[in-house]
């Protein structure tokens, strides 16, 4: 009974003015992190969805044992990227049962907050286990397989937010108050620095 995790990276990071998959965090960069947080979690496969500056990303990714998939519609938002996750997701040999999906601007995310969404849902049996922070629902966010339709559907900007809204008693939430830090400006990326 495995559980896939997809981190959407794919976003052209024009608030920030550079590629913020890219930004120096840590030891490594933001994208690497959480990268380094899927790995170090039950979760597999792992599918990295890039897009914009896709070539200049993948250089910089060496782990072997992830995915990489290449969105070219990433212009048209976070639903394509999604779409693109779950397609390679179900090319896998073993077809996971469920789905975690991360965003790679979410720096204070961990293996922890990842596994206990899995925990959570092994537990309770709900089909969608969200986190939860300064009083909502989001992402990293756990899907079971039978709401891949429902993602697959989405259009435009909609992310996940929208699937875990329609669907509000199916879901189950996991405090995460640290998933409210995300990094989409200069000014936001300053912060984070000085609190590291």
């Amino acid at each position: 009974m495995t559980v896939g995790i997809i981190i959407l990276a794919a976003g052209a990071s024009t608030r920030m003015g550079t590629p913020k998959q890219l930004l120096p965090y840590g030891e490594s960069t933001l994208l690497s992190h959480t990268i380094e947080v899927a790995l170090a979690s039950v979760c597999h496969p792992i599918i990295v969805v890039l897009g914009a500056y896709a070539a200049q990303i993948r250089s910089q990714i060496n782990q072997l044992t992830i995915r990489i998939v290449e969105n070219s519609q990433w212009s048209e938002g976070m639903s394509s990227s999604i779409r693109v996750g779950i397609q390679a997701l179900d090319t896998a040999i073993e077809k996971p049962q469920a789905v975690v999906l991360c965003l790679c601007d979410q720096p204070l995310i961990s293996t922890q907050v990842v596994n206990q969404l899995i925990e959570v849902y092994f537990q309770t049996g709900k089909p969608i286990i969200a986190s939860e922070y300064a009083g909502t629902l989001g992402v990293p966010v756990l899907f079971e397989r039978s709401f891949f339709p429902n993602l697959m559907n989405l259009k435009g900007a909609e992310g996940a937010k929208k699937v875990i809204q329609k669907c509000g008693d199916r879901v189950l939430s996991v405090p995460f108050a640290e998933g409210i830090v995300d990094i989409d400006t200069p000014e936001e990326y300053q912060q984070l620095q000085s609190l590291i």
